[in-house]
């Protein structure tokens, strides 16, 4: 969702530095962007405050002389550090009383912007009417490396399903429906790739067991950076409303994205490629962790077939 930021900055200063302040975690996706330059480790978890951690992260940060700095998150203690560090100038949206701590602060009409890419975009000026789509990079020698040191097979173009969704089963399409989608799908003799994170491996393992062997479950297996070589090279990718998502869609293969309690309208999948399967049930989207009405209908009835009819359009 940040990228299109970037692509605009660099756009505009062709020989600036970006150097992103974010989690860990997500250096392997930021090394996939070219636009950049560095990645800083923001060490707390959210909502920690961490006085003397952020106090010692300015230090850092003002001893390298940065001239801007984007805040993207609407909280006060994302503000904090930039503030603390002299950055001369500072930018991001008015929200939880930030007006000392950015001093470029902007109005979000949410009318005008209803996709959280647009928002981050914005930010830029002179701000364009087209928001760019994200783009990650993925050689086809990075994909080689990252099957065979998974030791999966070199010349199979695989369908990938992505069932996670970090935020709550509302966002998880039936692990039965996976299922039944494997079985289809591998009738033909196609391989079946599940990719998630550890905490998806026992879902990967149940959509295995109901598919009657017809997928194979790496969740847990890979690295981010082998997470995203294999969706590089998938012949479609079938995915909840997650990372992983925006992944496949960032890379640009053909993609089938499921929402339930979220909204295509704020975090749609960006590309061409993507087809989006939504009820519009008239209690969706509900934003919702869990269902609030225990029927989970907008994904309970989106069927197999229907998701196998858009991955073959």
């Amino acid at each position: 969702m940040m990228q299109p930021l970037l692509m605009r900055l660099r756009a505009q200063h062709p020989d600036c530095e970006i150097h992103v302040l974010a989690p860990a975690w997500s250096t392997p996706l930021l090394a996939r962007m070219p636009e950049v330059t560095a990645v800083i480790e923001n060490p707390f978890a959210h909502g920690e405050f961490n006085w003397a951690g952020r106090k010692a992260l300015s230090r850092r940060l003002a001893s390298a002389d940065f001239s801007h700095a984007y805040v993207l998150p609407n909280s006060w203690k994302s503000a904090l550090v930039p503030y603390l560090a002299g950055i001369p100038r500072r930018t991001g949206y008015s929200g939880e009383t930030r007006y000392v701590l950015l001093n470029d602060r902007r109005t979000l009409d949410k009318t005008a912007l209803p996709r959280l890419v647009d928002r981050y975009a914005a930010l830029a000026e002179p701000a364009t009417n087209t928001t760019p789509e994200p783009r990650l990079h993925s050689t086809p020698e990075q994909q080689l490396a990252a099957r065979t040191a998974l030791g999966l097979p070199l010349a199979v173009a695989p369908v990938v399903f992505c069932p996670g969704a970090e935020y709550g089963p509302a966002k998880r399409w039936p692990v039965r429906h996976f299922a039944a989608l494997a079985r289809k799908v591998g009738a033909d003799r196609t391989a079946v790739w599940i990719v998630g994170s550890a905490k998806d491996q026992e879902v990967g393992d149940e959509i295995v067991r109901l598919a009657d062997g017809a997928a194979l479950n790496l969740c847990g297996r890979t690295s981010l950076e082998q997470a995203i070589d294999l969706i590089a090279s998938a012949r479609a990718i079938v995915s909840n409303d997650s990372g992983l998502m925006h992944v496949a869609a960032a890379l640009d293969r053909p993609l089938v994205a499921l929402y339930g309690s979220s909204s295509p309208g704020y975090t749609p999948p960006l590309s061409a490629r993507a087809t989006i399967l939504s009820l519009g049930l008239e209690c969706s989207p509900c934003f919702k962790r869990e269902c609030p009405l225990g029927h989970l209908r907008c994904l309970e009835d989106l069927t197999p077939e229907r998701v196998l009819a858009a991955m073959q359009d």
